[in-house]
């Protein structure tokens, strides 16, 4: 799809997907946050893959595109939450900075965005072995998998987080 024809997709839907967005999100500021992100993520992706897209049901693909969106809020939201909750419970002699706040925020938020660009799998092998502790041996039982295939997911995951710059 040329920058032109998005152009015209945003123009012909930018409004019904606004409103669309709203009545999952109840805000119209941040439905119109995920509108534009809906049609950066279009753009980004068709610059990135080069294929030109052409939409039959261009509304059904602009919701798919931005359900994936609110997911992603409601997920980093519910993160955000667990983390406020977390900081509340510490020991006054363990409380972080605003600025520790801010960029352990942020770290979690990129881990969240990493874990899910994984797949399904490697995420799973990841979090048993970070997460939970387990061995690799343990790994494998839990999912059926053999102990050479939790080595290679678990060396794609530490790829990933490699390639991303996350510390662990």
């Amino acid at each position: 799809m040329s920058d032109d024809r998005l152009g015209l997709l945003y123009a012909e839907h930018n409004r019904w997907l606004t409103g669309w967005l709203y009545r999952r999100l109840g805000c119209n500021s941040q439905a119109a946050d995920l509108a534009q992100d809906t049609f950066l993520r279009i753009l980004t992706s068709q610059r990135k893959t080069g294929e030109r897209l052409v939409l039959d049901r261009p509304r059904a693909y602009l919701a798919t595109v931005g359900q994936r969106l609110v997911c992603d809020f409601f997920r980093r939201q519910s993160l955000e939450r667990a983390y406020l909750d977390m900081l509340a419970t510490m020991p006054e002699a363990f409380v972080l900075s605003p600025e520790e706040q801010w960029q352990m925020r942020e770290t979690l938020l990129q881990l969240d965005a990493l874990l899910d660009r994984m797949k399904p799998v490697v995420r799973s092998v990841f979090l048993l072995a970070q997460i939970d502790g387990l061995s690799y041996a343990q790994i494998a039982r839990e999912l059926g998998i053999g102990e050479r295939s939790v080595k290679r997911h678990m060396a794609s995951a530490f790829e990933a987080c490699i390639l991303n710059d996350v510390t662990l």
